[in-house]
């Protein structure tokens, strides 16, 4: 290979780099934009100590939290929620959604 053919390869090189840099950062943005939606239509329609148990959760079960939520934006865009959720409303919307964890007995014979 001469230099001129090294000199393409290395400028394609660093045009991809960039355009994969620049892709990344701009779904970076979108991600913080959509993230920062959710936070407010769930400030909207949660109380302070709901927002607070939800977070707790996101802590442990981030997964879980991220269904809740999409869950309770889906009812309150559907208009199916009329009053902001308390801390008790969340916590039997929990029960509903968590699957009961099975109590396994071991009997031996």
């Amino acid at each position: 290979m001469d230099e001129e053919e090294l000199a393409a390869i290395r400028r394609r090189k660093m045009e991809e780099l960039q355009r994969l840099t620049e892709r990344k950062v701009v779904e970076e943005e979108m991600e913080a934009q959509a993230k920062a939606q959710r936070q407010i239509v769930l400030r909207r329609i949660l109380t302070p100590e709901a927002r607070e148990r939800l977070g707790r959760i996101t802590l442990a079960y981030p997964q879980l939290a991220l269904d809740i939520e999409s869950r309770l934006i889906a009812l309150a865009q559907s208009g199916r929620i009329n009053s902001a959720i308390d801390d008790a409303t969340l916590r039997q919307i929990l029960r509903a959604i968590v699957p009961k964890k099975r109590e396994i007995n071991i009997r031996r014979r």
